[in-house]
């Protein structure tokens, strides 16, 4: 099995697994979003297969509804800063001249800023005084993280796709099919988009990983998706004085977070070689 076939069946097997919590929690009889104070740090057993946090609540559950939130937060921060980047590194190239300057001048602002930081001072912002739903709403939630996320995240796939539409550019083929009457739109969908694509999916792919990893880390500082609402950031922050009384409500979300960005890894280390 292949690094990339190996990357895709861990991430498969998770994205099925957040998929079915519903019938996970039918099936066991549980609502992972009740407490139970009387079933506070109970180990594995057969009621609850990964034991419970600290208010009772069924650990493997919590991970199953966390996938949701942490690997849409992740595919959509992802693709976002890439559809973002992408047109704006072939815009670049393809214009050239001032709009280049201004573009990438941006992008050099952007990498030479702070980028923690900055993420927990915006994450901590109140979203409601610019019309967006108010901390504490789980879709308004994940919609503060993947904007945030995306602002952040365009800027290295906008460099990668400028560069290679301007190596694409610059072959012999462009120049024929230019001198052929060939238009400025075929040229762009036919030869510099089918150029990008390898790139830019390595790209993507790790970005995922790293926009998984950077939710998590607000969420573990209160400044990502706020409970009762589970992911996998917020439920290391509930466990992280319980570390030696009950170590499994910690190592079951980071166990997690390691495999989706070992997933992640894997996937785009197998398409950087194909």
């Amino acid at each position: 099995m292949t690094r990339l076939h190996l990357g895709l069946v861990l991430l498969g097997t998770l994205a099925l697994a957040a998929l079915g919590a519903p019938l996970v929690a039918e099936a066991l009889g549980l609502d992972p979003f009740a407490p139970d104070l009387f079933a506070r740090f109970e180990p594995a057993s057969a009621a609850h297969p990964l034991g419970t946090d600290d208010l009772g609540r069924d650990i493997l559950l919590r991970l199953l509804y966390g996938a949701r939130v942490s690997l849409a937060v992740g595919l959509a921060a992802a693709l976002a800063a890439a559809v973002i980047g992408t047109a704006a590194g072939v815009f670049a190239a393809w214009r050239g001249g001032v709009a280049d300057a201004l573009i990438m001048r941006l992008a050099d602002f952007m990498l030479a800023l702070p980028a923690l930081p900055l993420l927990v001072l915006l994450a901590a912002a109140d979203p409601s005084r610019i019309g967006l739903p108010a901390r504490g709403q789980a879709a308004g939630d994940v919609l503060r993280i993947v904007v945030i996320l995306a602002i952040f995240g365009w800027v290295g796939v906008a460099r990668l796709a400028r560069a290679a539409t301007l190596a694409t550019l610059s072959r012999d083929h462009i120049r024929a099919a230019r001198a052929l009457g060939a238009s400025e739109a075929r040229i762009l969908r036919r030869h510099v988009l089918p150029a990008l694509l390898s790139p830019v999916a390595v790209a993507t792919a790790l970005a995922v990983g790293g926009a998984i990893l950077a939710e998590s880390t607000l969420s573990f500082l209160g400044l990502g998706i706020s409970p009762p609402a589970p992911s996998w950031g917020n439920m290391l922050a509930n466990a992280q004085e319980l570390v030696f009384s009950a170590p499994w409500a910690a190592v079951w979300p980071g166990l997690a977070i390691m495999a989706t960005v070992a997933g992640c890894t894997l996937v785009a280390d197998g398409l950087r070689r194909r």
